[in-house]
């Protein structure tokens, strides 16, 4: 998706939907204080997605939750500074018979549909049409794999393979959004 999305110009549009499935409120995962509760321990890998994807700064992050026990129905919108906007529709109150992760991107026309990180398909998108895999991969692997490289062959290097700088933008919002309660 990055390496089709380098040669578009223009702001993004994404809605990334994860039906996450109910989780008991006396879970750890629901815990502030232990797991920091799922907004903060789990939507905050879709909000370091889309800022990936859009490759621009968050401007502005704001949440909506569904008044529950546990306040993980929830959408965040995100604004980027080149105009990009992102929708996580983060919902505790689906059935598991569906696919638990959906992204889109619309850009210049053009659309991109992951579907559970396994079938990405392209809309109107010249000499792409569909990739399939023949399992999952939300890329855990190529991540490690790449930071073994940084330490094992760049180590007196100073480096980080994420910007310092967009990982401290990327924890601010989710934290702000994480203290933002509903229950």
């Amino acid at each position: 998706m990055k390496q089709l999305l380098a040669g578009v110009s223009g702001p993004k549009a994404m809605v990334m939907t994860v039906s996450a499935g109910a989780i008991p409120q006396a879970h750890w995962t629901q815990d502030p204080q232990v797991g920091g509760g799922r907004i903060i321990g789990e939507a905050c890998h879709f909000v370091d997605l889309l800022r990936h994807l859009a490759d621009s700064a968050i401007e502005h992050a704001s949440i909506d939750r569904m008044q529950s026990t546990c306040g993980d129905t929830a959408t965040i919108n995100l604004r980027f500074r080149d105009g990009s906007i992102g929708a996580i529709h983060y919902f505790a109150n689906g059935s598991k018979a569906i696919p638990k992760e959906r992204l889109e991107v619309f850009v210049g026309g053009r659309v991109l549909q992951l579907d559970n990180y396994r079938v990405l398909r392209g809309f109107s998108w010249p000499k792409f049409r569909t990739m399939r895999l023949w399992r999952q991969d939300k890329g855990q692997a190529n991540c490690t794999a790449a930071f073994l490289d940084a330490i094992i062959n760049r180590p007196t290097v100073p480096h980080s393979l994420i910007p310092p700088t967009e990982l401290m933008e990327v924890g601010r919002a989710v934290v702000q959004l994480g203290a933002t309660s509903a229950r």
